[in-house]
């Protein structure tokens, strides 16, 4: 039995004993790393770069972005290292770090969908307002309140979770998540954090069925839409975004309402890759594959890049034959 002040570091037993299915994870994770590093960073410098895109709605895209580059970076280069050497430790500063940062975006990520489905209802259901009530000084107050919302929310999760004593060090999960945490507590002080828990319904859930109402209404109003393009084009910004919704706040509500003892460590690896990993993976996917405009600016990107590599190219062509062309005629 140890307790909380002799405890230096944690063990994550989420992944596999073995070294070979280890590597394999390492390349698994890089793999799903660089793909949401690379489409976020397209989505961000699109958005930056292309004017038709400096809107309400790519506001929020570019804030949901950069939440799920942080909230990716909080596990998975972690677990790609432990995966890759063969280890499984990490500090008790850094456990305590992934719990802040990882609630940090989550919450942000949470407000953040809220604003973005607000954002869409205004925009379908009263177009003719929509410039006067989505204006800038509205964005950029939806989005600071997301983000400081999480901050205090994160610094509350945290600092009532290691309040706790703790029994043992070994968390059954691939980072530092409370839930794991709570099963290892020893004391009654963890019922501090289940109450934290239990108050954060009052929280994700009236958020959660706001998001449903807007598009309940949302979708009354396209089904009226005369023109077949038109009401598409609506299913096609409104529905990726609350597949993604529906999934973030589904699986990350059973991680951590359900009893933690009540499940395999296979089954709670499972739904923490679905509310921690997929969506952040999904995000950039389902909000380029169906909107032609950042489709639209990410050719125009790529066909700049293009021709500028191509116009530098043949800067430095000239340049050395500039500097060759002398040498030639002194010799001749």
């Amino acid at each position: 039995m140890t307790n909380a002040s002799s405890i230096a570091t944690f063990l994550l037993l989420g992944f596999s004993d073995t070294h070979e299915q280890n590597i394999m994870y390492f390349f698994l994770l890089l793999l799903i790393y660089l793909v949401v590093l690379m489409a976020n960073f397209l989505i961000m410098s699109a958005v930056f770069l292309e004017q038709k895109l400096h809107t309400p709605m790519y506001f929020f895209l570019v804030n949901l972005s950069v939440v799920d580059l942080g909230s990716i970076s909080v596990t998975i280069p972690k677990a790609m290292i432990n995966s890759f050497l063969h280890t499984r430790d990490i500090s008790y500063s850094g456990c305590v770090v992934q719990v802040f940062s990882l609630f940090f975006f989550l919450i942000s990520d949470l407000f953040l969908l809220t604003g973005m489905a607000y954002d869409r209802y205004v925009a379908i259901c009263d177009p003719l307002h929509y410039e006067t009530v989505m204006n800038i000084k509205v964005c950029i107050q939806l989005a600071a309140s997301a983000w400081i919302a999480g901050l205090l929310y994160s610094a509350l999760h945290t600092s009532s979770t290691f309040a706790i004593t703790f029994c043992s060090n070994i968390i059954n999960q691939f980072f530092c998540e409370i839930p794991q945490l709570l099963k290892i507590s020893c004391d009654n002080m963890y019922l501090i954090e289940v109450g934290v828990i239990v108050f954060s319904i009052f929280i994700v859930f009236p958020c959660f069925g706001f998001i449903v109402v807007s598009y309940v209404q949302i979708f009354k109003t396209v089904l009226r839409i005369p023109t077949t393009h038109g009401r598409s084009k609506a299913f096609s910004t409104c529905l990726p975004h609350l597949i993604v919704v529906s999934l973030f706040i589904g699986t990350g509500s059973i991680a951590y309402l359900k009893p933690v003892s009540g499940s395999s460590s296979e089954v709670d690896v499972i739904v923490t890759v679905l509310y921690s990993v997929v969506p952040p993976l999904m995000n950039p996917i389902i909000y380029t594959m169906r909107n032609r405009d950042i489709k639209k600016a990410l050719w125009k990107m790529l066909a700049c890049g293009i021709s500028s590599g191509y116009q530098g190219s043949s800067f430095i062509f000239t340049f050395m034959s500039s500097l060759v062309r002398p040498i030639f005629k002194i010799h001749s």
